[in-house]
């Protein structure tokens, strides 16, 4: 680190909140009634806190959590007025009763806040006009003084006073239990939830909206109305998402027996929100992309998107709200448990396949480069500055494949069991990820072992698998060794932990052997052999002899990508096309093209040309896969895809010294997508011309499994023939263009036309953007593929949208879109001048002065320096460094910059 970058990250430094400090709080909050008094300059909150003691001897100082934003008026206990310096102190962003009265006690206290001026979107402030909330993590603290801490649960009334005109609509948690009128134009609403809750659980909402209704029976005859709340010029586009509910809380029955426990549930759509979307208890928030939807305005994967949204938030009624969080630390407690739920719901509704492969690339690309980077983190992890920094993949999706491996070690039964008791156990309290792991090994009678590992171990771990056969034994072979990498979160020295590797094996004729034992044991107890057995590998290495082997087969190893792990695997490219061909797991089998596709990228990577033969392989390879008509449109498209930028990175990073090229390996990427697309032309033209006809006949856009899954071939199949680059092609493109009639068809016919510069891809930027200026959520993607362009050059333009009418600073989906889409250009943001670097290093500290939690998020890509080559690491320590110097850096940016200017791992 330069001497002015350490200067500069001295300038403040916040003290981080360390796990093993955590204490129980002191007071048990019995009871909160607040009462808000809306206005348009000021925003007058009145609370009344009926406290008990939660701990022996002496009454100590109760602290209570603020903000700068938040305007002290009056603090009373058992009504009687304190005074500042006697009765209270106000310092560090907390109120400090100095002597609480022993035994219960109330307490008092009257603030004013300006939402209208909050542009951090956390607490309680105003999109398009509305009031609405956002408490998660610590938003609540930017309300009123309280104790802003999830193990302090509590039961909530809320009274809402305002303009009946501006503010006909007034909603907050549990059930309306009173409203009427005032005077002065005003009315009010009395909202009770009769369930305890953190005060991160907190909502209001008051606006001028309306609402889609429908009715739900539980499975015990219980009726709760359900609402669906936005703008009214939008009040056609919840369908979908209403839907998405019902199926979530059938599903929610069924496979988990966990009813809904209220009369009513409702979702807001907001046009401004940090997130995706927030839990709290029967008023539910959610980002407006999240709930919004009509085929000509979203795409097939919006939809998937919001119904994996809306089963998510409504599945933390019982993962996340009913049994919360000791403390933020266990926040993949409820998250990834969460996470792995609505995988779940998405798979048993979807293609189970598709998903799989979908969420292990988002793993793999986005989460496994975090693990690389300085701000590796393990799932439960040790300390934090700002809380909101650790809203990560590594807790939502690595948390995610924790559960997953629970499932795979216990079984789908006895994943069930765990879930039932650990209910049984914590309904209603606030617990740990030991709890969940404790509720797993007692309901199934058994013992985990080192799988708890996974929880305090930061990094990915690599599983290498060597294999033999031994023909006259009729035994396989397989030793596995894993290897936890060091990271920079911990010096401790790390263990080997249970990681599960299931392994099939393929016999020449394209089926898979069964396996009869395993070191001597057999694999089931009814004396039949499966086809696919789970190792357990817990030592830093092992040996396993599958036994019953009659043929020389090839392993198929970690399939249904069973651990969150790299596997390092020693595979010819004939074996991994037979994979590709044959392999029964569908998982392994798109695992299989993804290897030779890696293998060949990387080699013509190193060799700074295509490399022939492998090439020839991958031709043959997808060209079987094109002929093949037994295989789902929707897995063609994924077995046709490259890897993902990121994957091939770290494959690099694997195999050569001295970091990435990003550039370099996109127009390797390019060019080999190119020759494929030349070699089989004929084929994707054919294929493409084929489903057009399809859907031409068919009519109107679908929602239907296949009419998804033909637009997602169509769509790959026109990103290769725009990647041949010739007239006739960008001709072809455009016509597709032109014809679309949804937008999952419009889409993939704006990225093919744009994939060239030239009057196509000008024409075809242009119109859409003429055709859909006035929806803002359309708009996102015409941003985000502007942002994400590789065109060279194109930094200048995203400069120019940085003033563009369709942009704006304040408002986080918009941020994500543009900037989030150009951290992703390797032609641009990546660029050897710096340029791109520079530019966003520039919205960073702009952002920063906004809204401190999007500039966190967007800062993000620097914080993978490391990965890139040595001019690029320079480079990008440089921004990082004058990110690091500008005067007044929130926490949140100065905890992502500081980690990341630390020494080298």
């Amino acid at each position: 680190m330069a001497p002015g970058a350490a200067e500069a990250v001295q300038q403040e430094q916040p003290k981080a909140v360390l796990l093993q400090d955590y204490r129980p709080y002191p007071y048990a909050v019995q009871k909160l009634a607040l009462d808000f008094l809306l206005g348009e300059e000021k925003t007058v909150v009145n609370s009344k806190m009926h406290v008990a003691p939660s701990y022996e001897g002496t009454p100590p100082p109760m602290v209570l959590n603020g903000e700068a934003c938040v305007k002290l008026a009056t603090v009373a206990v058992d009504g009687k007025d304190l005074l500042e310096g006697e009765g209270y102190t106000l310092q560090d962003e907390k109120l400090t009763i100095e002597n609480p009265p022993n035994g219960t006690f109330t307490v008092d206290i009257s603030v004013e806040i300006e939402p209208q001026n909050n542009t951090e979107l956390e607490g309680l402030y105003k999109s398009s006009g509305n009031f609405c909330s956002q408490c998660e993590a610590e938003g609540f603290r930017r309300i009123t003084f309280y104790p802003d801490r999830p193990d302090v649960m509590t039961v909530f009334t809320t009274k809402i006073v305002a303009d009946k005109e501006k503010y006909p609509i007034l909603l907050s948690n549990g059930n309306l239990v009173e409203e009427g009128e005032l005077e002065g134009g005003k009315h009010f609403a009395v909202w009770e939830d009769p369930f305890k809750k953190p005060c991160y659980l907190f909502a209001l909402v008051a606006g001028n909206l309306v609402a889609k209704e429908e009715t739900f029976i539980t499975m015990n005859g219980k009726k709760v109305a359900l609402r669906i709340w936005t703008q009214a010029h939008n009040a056609d586009k919840t369908e979908h998402a209403m839907n998405s509910l019902i199926k979530a809380m059938k599903w929610d029955e069924e496979r988990f027996g966990l009813e809904y426990d209220l009369d009513l549930f409702n979702i807001v759509a907001v046009d401004d929100f940090n997130m995706g979307a927030m839990e709290n208890k029967s008023l539910n928030i959610f980002n407006s992309k999240y709930v919004l939807c009509t085929p000509e305005t979203a795409t097939d994967m919006d939809y998937e998107r919001i119904e994996g949204v809306v089963g998510h938030e409504y599945f933390h009624n019982w993962t996340g709200n009913r049994v919360t969080l000791r403390n933020w630390f266990q926040l993949s407690l409820k998250e990834g448990l969460t996470v792995f739920r609505d995988q779940e719901f998405t798979s048993d509704l979807n293609s189970r396949s598709v998903k799989r492969i979908e969420d292990v690339s988002l793993l793999r690309s986005r989460q496994f480069a975090e693990d690389a980077s300085p701000l590796a983190h393990p799932v439960r992890p040790e300390s934090y500055i700002k809380m909101d920094n650790f809203y990560t993949l590594t807790v939502y999706e690595k948390g995610a494949e924790l559960i997953r491996m629970y499932q795979t070690l216990l079984g789908r039964d006895g994943f069930r069991k765990g879930m039932d008791m650990y209910f049984k156990l914590y309904d209603g309290q606030a617990v740990t990820c030991d709890d969940f792991y404790a509720a797993m090994e007692e309901a199934n009678d058994t013992s985990l072992g080192s799988f708890k590992l996974w929880y305090s171990q930061a990094g990915t771990p690599s599983v290498t698998a060597l294999t033999e056969y031994q023909k006259d034994a009729g035994k396989y072979k397989i030793v596995l060794s894993q290897n936890l990498p060091k990271t920079q979160d911990s010096s401790k020295e790390k263990l080997p932990q249970l990681i599960p590797v299931a392994v099939g094996l393929v016999g020449p004729n394209g089926n898979d052997l069964p396996i009869k034992s395993v070191n001597n044991v057999p694999t089931t107890d009814d004396g039949t052999s499966p086809t696919t057995v789970v190792l357990k590998l817990t030592d830093w290495e092992q040996s396993f002899e599958l036994d019953g082997i009659t043929e020389t087969p090839v392993p198929s190893i970690l399939r249904g990508f069973s651990a969150p792990v790299k596997l390092f695997a020693e595979y010819s490219m004939d074996q991994l096309k037979f994979l590709f061909a044959n392999d029964s797991d569908e998982f392994n089998r798109w695992e299989a093209g993804q290897r030779l596709s890696k293998m060949v990228i990387l080699q013509s990577v190193s060799d700074g040309k295509i490399e022939e033969a492998g090439l020839k392989y991958i031709v043959e390879a997808f060209e079987s896969v094109l002929d093949d008509a037994t295989i789902d449109n929707k897995i063609k498209s994924l077995l046709l895809t490259f890897p993902d930028m990121d994957v091939l990175i770290d494959g690099f990073n694997a195999t050569y010294p001295g970091g990435a090229d990003p550039v370099r390996i996109h127009e390797t990427v390019s060019a080999l997508k190119k020759a494929v697309a030349m070699r089989l032309r004929s084929k994707f033209e054919g294929t493409y011309t084929s489903l057009v006809e399809e859907a031409t006949k068919a009519g109107l856009a679908s929602l239907d499994p296949p009419s998804i899954s033909r637009r997602a071939l169509q769509g790959t199949c026109l990103d290769y023939i725009g990647s041949t680059g010739d007239e006739e092609a960008m001709a072809m493109c455009w016509k597709a263009f032109k014809a679309a009639k949804n937008m999952t068809d419009q889409i993939s016919a704006l990225k093919a036309c744009t994939s060239k510069s030239g009057p196509v891809c000008d024409e075809a930027f242009d119109s859409f953007y003429e055709q859909w200026k006035d929806n803002a959520l359309v708009l996102l993607k015409w941003l985000l593929m502007q942002g994400a362009s590789n065109l060279p050059g194109h930094t200048a333009e995203v400069k120019k949208l940085l003033s563009h009418p369709a942009f704006d600073m304040k408002n986080p989906n918009k941020v994500y879109s543009l900037l989030g889409g150009f951290s992703r250009s390797a032609v641009n943001f990546h660029n050897i001048d710096g340029s791109g670097y520079e530019l966003l290093a520039d919205c960073v500290i702009q952002c920063d002065g906004i809204n401190a939690q999007v500039a966190a998020r967007i800062v993000g890509p620097f914080t993978k320096w490391q990965l890139y080559d040595k001019t690029r690491q320079d480079l990008m320590h440089k921004q990082l460094e004058r990110i690091a110097a500008t005067p007044n850096i929130s926490k949140n940016v100065y905890e992502m910059v500081s980690k990341s200017l630390k020494d080298e791992i």
